[in-house]
């Protein structure tokens, strides 16, 4: 069993302690991290040097970090294959998004975005699709702080989760 924890839309310039408790409370049995866009500076990522990372740039990153990062990502885990982007080259919606996200990465099992800052985990056309929602510790736009979890075993089970109260 593989577990992997995801998040999105940290928007972080800096790691700060708050951030770093989150990390090891949320993350810490977790083998694997995909972030999926948002990070705005990858040096964020060297909290999860401990873990094997997937990640992808997204509209709000610094130039650097866009060229560090691809804007896609097609991975295996377990046997399945992923489909990992920020989603915002698909649309600003997550109908939208999703739509996109069916048609280009048709071969994944487990489709993975961020951009809405809203949390989704569902199955359509037989994939799993998730979104983490956004890793924040002030949410925007009214929105819940959330990332998700996954399973990897002999199928895939994502779980939402609430960011944690201190």
């Amino acid at each position: 069993m593989i577990k992997a924890g995801i998040l999105s839309d940290t928007h972080l310039t800096r790691v700060s302690v708050d951030f770093l408790d989150a990390v090891r409370r949320c993350f810490a049995d977790c083998h694997v991290v995909i972030h999926a866009g948002d990070v705005v500076d990858v040096f964020t990522l060297d909290v999860f040097r401990d873990k094997t990372v997937y990640a992808v740039h997204g509209n709000c990153c610094n130039l650097s970090t866009q060229a560090a990062l691809p804007q896609q990502l097609e991975f295996e885990l377990g046997g399945f294959a992923f489909g990992l982007t920020h989603g915002n080259q698909f649309g600003r919606q997550g109908k939208e998004i999703e739509s996109g996200l069916l048609a280009h990465f048709s071969q994944a099992a487990c489709l993975i975005y961020g951009h809405t800052h809203k949390a989704v985990c569902h199955r359509a056309e037989g994939k799993l699709i998730i979104n983490p929602g956004s890793f924040q510790m002030n949410c925007r736009y009214g929105n819940l702080c959330t990332y998700a979890t996954l399973e990897i075993g002999k199928e895939l089970r994502g779980a939402i989760h609430e960011f944690p109260a201190r």
